[in-house]
């Protein structure tokens, strides 16, 4: 799979899970070429949410949200993820 398809596949996941009002997935994989992550076929990205799903949560119960809602992607397809909660 690649980048674009993996892009369109998790704001699908995301907005499918915590229906956010902001969503940008960025593509961060072309600053890690020859990281170990880049060489498995994983990519790095960064999620910037704005969701009331994630208002009043800690961040790291945010992070965990954004996690679950991408599910096996974490495992599969992620080596790196960012995560910019916009208030």
């Amino acid at each position: 799979m690649d980048n674009s398809q993996r892009l369109e596949r998790m704001q699908q996941m995301i907005q499918d899970a915590l229906n956010p009002t902001q969503l940008e997935v960025i593509d961060d994989s072309h600053k890690h070429i020859g990281h170990a992550g880049a060489k498995e076929g994983k990519g790095h990205f960064t999620v910037v949410i704005k969701s009331e799903a994630l208002e009043g949560k800690r961040m790291l119960q945010q992070h965990r949200m954004v996690y679950e809602a991408l599910g096996d992607m974490m495992e599969t397809d992620i080596h790196a993820l960012a995560i910019k909660v916009i208030k």
